[in-house]
């Protein structure tokens, strides 16, 4: 996948929190420090992610996306 974002860490997924319409997804990029990204949930049906996968952190300006191979 190409993508313009520079800052990239492999992590796992520990936490995800569903709303209505948006999620948390809490990641662990080094033990103990941790991130949190928030996307639609039709964004995490999409990509498939649940607890415990491992995915791709990417950090752009004030975003913080994940990414699956």
């Amino acid at each position: 996948m190409k993508h313009g974002a520079r800052n990239q860490l492999t992590a796992k997924v520990v936490e995800i929190k569903k709303g209505t319409v948006m999620c948390q997804v809490k990641v662990e990029v080094s033990t103990p420090a941790t991130m949190c990204s928030v996307m639609t949930l039709d964004s995490l049906d999409d990509l498939g992610i649940k607890e415990g996968d491992q995915v791709n952190v990417l950090a752009k300006a004030v975003n913080v996306l994940l990414a699956t191979e």
